[in-house]
């Protein structure tokens, strides 16, 4: 029994086996080395989707700059016929991509193989598509950039209330808490306009409800069926063409082709922003989810309504101004609210509304999962 007990403590002193040990010593050196890759991936990543932020506040905020621009009288004031050229460039712009290299739409192939189930979305797409261009570049003619920014804060409650009637969302105290919230600061910031104008209103709500719609409906196309965005811009803008030249074809204005021949210059350069526009707004949606989508969008107001102030000397009330900054704070609580659910601060706002603890819980995949069972 002593001879068996020293048996595997002389193993131990003798020299281990060298493939064995060469083998241990490659395994811990790939372990070491895959750490950095892995988070050089994560740090590429949040690069790339900073990128696409910025991109979309930049080239968004040019964008609403050239339509005020030429929505004016002496300009090209013909807000459909404007956006039936965005749809007709855009439209040629990812044709010829798509003959120049084909590689870069990346889901083509999804689409093919389940042509008919995901076709069947970019019908009501394009028409709510259509629908928004036409009703935000015929506010330019009646209101402000920063009037008009003012009232696209509501837009998440209106996404939110969408897809709860969908029943991709649930409604909880805490949420309708928030929902007031922002309601009361943007119908602040709508009653303090100094040329309050109802036509420019009208058409700007019902802008944004058809917006809201869109984005609804293309989350669940771009995560459901995870198409990119090329992809997802080739299909939605011949849809959306059709429906503007029948809108142009009812509602035809003589006066279209003289100033388009008189414009047509700067009408390309504007239909060019506008196809950038629409891809990375795409980009954003898939890549960032709605939450990134919704702080660039904060970001973006933010930016629009100061430069309109400074820089263009659009006037801003000092009641205005608060109720902004009180939207800004209903919007970014929302936010904060669907990233971190286990917050402290979330947390005892849904004790002092005595709510329960699983009615609060938010799961981070809860919407993709919905997204699936609708697609």
């Amino acid at each position: 029994q002593q001879q068996r007990r020293r048996e595997p403590a002389a193993r131990s002193l003798l020299p281990a086996d060298p493939r064995v040990t060469q083998l241990t010593f490659w395994m811990t050196i790939s372990s070491q080395d895959a750490e950095p890759d892995v988070r050089n991936i994560g740090f590429a990543a949040s690069i790339r989707k900073v990128g696409l932020c910025i991109g979309y506040i930049v080239v968004s905020g040019i964008l609403i700059r050239f339509n005020k621009w030429m929505m004016q009288p002496d300009h090209f004031p013909h807000s459909l016929a404007l956006s039936a050229f965005h749809m007709i460039v855009t439209s040629v712009m990812c044709s010829c991509t798509y003959l120049i290299a084909p590689s870069m739409f990346v889901s083509m192939s999804t689409v093919k193989e389940n042509r008919a189930d995901v076709l069947k979305w970019f019908f009501p797409i394009g028409a709510c598509f259509a629908m928004m261009l036409f009703g935000s570049n015929q506010a330019y003619a009646y209101c402000s950039v920063a009037f008009l920014q003012f009232m696209k804060e509501g837009n998440v409650i209106v996404v939110f209330l969408i897809s709860c009637a969908l029943g991709l969302q649930h409604l909880t105290r805490l949420r309708l808490l928030v929902i007031f919230w922002v309601i009361a600061g943007s119908s602040m910031a709508v009653s303090g306009e100094l040329a309050f104008s109802s036509v420019g209103f009208m058409y700007q709500a019902g802008s944004q409800v058809a917006e809201c719609l869109r984005m609804v409906m293309g989350e669940i196309v771009l995560s459901g069926r995870k198409l990119d965005p090329l992809t997802y811009t080739f299909f939605l803008a011949p849809v959306c063409l059709v429906v503007l030249l029948c809108a142009n074809a009812s509602q035809w204005n003589p006066r279209i082709i003289p100033d388009f021949v008189h414009w047509w210059p700067f009408l390309i350069v504007n239909a060019l922003v506008a196809f950038v526009l629409n891809l990375l707004v795409a980009a954003v949606i898939k890549e960032c989810s709605a939450v990134g989508f919704v702080m660039a969008g904060l970001t973006k107001d933010i930016a629009i309504v100061v430069c309109s102030c400074i820089v263009f000397g659009e006037k801003v009330t000092p009641l205005q101004a608060m109720a902004f900054m009180l939207t800004l704070a209903g919007v970014g609580f929302w936010s904060y609210m669907k990233s971190c659910p286990q917050a402290p601060a979330v947390r005892a706002v849904e004790r002092v509304l005595c709510m329960p603890q699983e009615a609060s819980e938010f799961k981070p995949n809860e919407f993709t999962h919905l997204i699936g069972k609708k697609v």
